[in-house]
C-alpha cells in the first residue's frame, strides 16, 4: 500500500510549498483546507509532478471536522507523514469583544485540531512502524505577544506539545517536529489584519519555499525544533537572557500598528 502525506492548510502559503516538496519526492498527498477551489488548483499542479493528490475540504475550526478529515484521509490509505500547517492569527486588544470570534477560531484550529490530528495519527503511524509529524508553530511561541496574545499563546502550546510528545515517542519510529518560522511571505498578515505592523519593518519576511524546505528536511531526521533564519534563531534565544517583562514590552511595540 502506498504511503501518503496529509497536509492541512494546503490551499496557500506554506501548505502549497509542503505539497510541492512531497510531490517532488514522489509522495502522494492529501490536501485539506476550507476552500475546495483553491485545493483543486494545488492538486492539479501536484498531479503534474506524477503523484496522486486527494482533496478533502474541511473547516478545522468546526467540531467534528477533524475526525471526519482523518477518517476520509485514511480510508484505504496509510498516512506516514502529517503536516499540521493550518493556522489562524488575530491582531488587536484582548479586551476587545469584537476579536473573540477570530480568537476562538484560532484556538480551535491552532490547538484543538492540531492536537486531535496528532492523537489520531500516532497510533496509525505506530502501526506502520514509521511516521513523521511536522507541526507549524512560530517564533511567536517563545515569548508573550501583546496585541497577538491568543495567537502567541497557541503557538507556545504547539511548541510545548510537540517537544513533549516527541520525547514520549523516543524509541519508536515516529517523530514530532515543531517548525518555528518568523515572518514569512504568505497571506497570514493580511488575514490577521497586520499589514501595518511594525514587525514587518523589523524583520523581512522569508520565502515560504525556504521555510517549508527547512522544516521538511529537519523533520525527516526527527529534529524536535526547527527555527529557520539566523535572525529568527537570535529572537528565540534572547528571552533566555532578557527579563521576561522587557521581552513582552518589546513584542507589544513591534506587533502593533504604527
Amino acid at each position: 500500500m502506498a504511503n501518503w502525506t496529509l497536509i492541512t492548510g494546503a490551499s496557500e502559503g506554506l501548505g502549497v510549498e509542503f505539497a510541492h516538496i512531497a510531490a517532488k519526492e514522489k509522495r502522494n498527498v492529501i490536501l485539506a483546507a476550507r476552500s475546495k477551489d483553491k485545493l483543486e488548483k494545488v492538486a492539479e499542479r501536484v498531479r503534474a509532478l506524477g503523484v496522486e493528490a486527494v482533496v478533502i475540504p474541511a473547516d478545522l475550526s468546526e467540531t467534528g471536522e477533524v475526525d471526519r478529515l482523518w477518517k476520509e484521509a485514511t480510508k484505504g490509505r496509510s498516512v506516514d507523514v502529517l503536516v499540521n500547517n493550518a493556522g489562524l492569527g488575530s491582531n488587536g486588544s484582548f479586551a476587545d469583544e469584537a476579536t473573540w470570534e477570530r480568537e476562538m477560531s484560532s484556538i480551535n484550529v491552532n490547538m484543538l485540531a492540531l492536537t486531535r490530528l496528532m492523537k489520531l495519527a500516532i497510533p496509525h503511524m505506530k502501526g506502520l512502524d514509521k511516521g513523521r509529524i511536522l507541526n507549524v508553530a512560530s517564533i511567536a511561541g517563545f515569548s508573550p505577544g501583546p496585541g497577538m496574545a491568543v495567537y502567541c499563546a497557541t503557538k507556545a502550546y504547539v511548541l510545548s506539545l510537540s517537544e513533549a510528545v516527541g520525547n514520549e515517542l523516543s524509541g519508536t519510529n515516529v517523530t514530532v517536529t515543531a517548525l518555528c518560522p518568523g515572518t514569512t511571505a504568505t497571506n497570514f498578515f493580511e488575514d490577521a489584519k497586520m499589514t501595518d505592523a511594525k514587525l514587518l519593518e523589523f524583520a523581512k519576511p522569508m520565502d515560504p519555499a525556504i521555510v517549508a524546505e527547512a522544516g521538511w528536511l529537519q523533520a525527516r531526521i526527527g529534529k524536535p525544533v526547527v527555527v529557520p533564519g539566523a535572525m529568527n534563531k537570535l529572537i528565540t534565544v534572547l528571552p533566555r537572557f532578557v527579563p521576561r517583562s522587557l521581552t513582552t514590552l518589546l513584542n507589544g511595540k513591534i506587533m502593533n500598528e504604527h
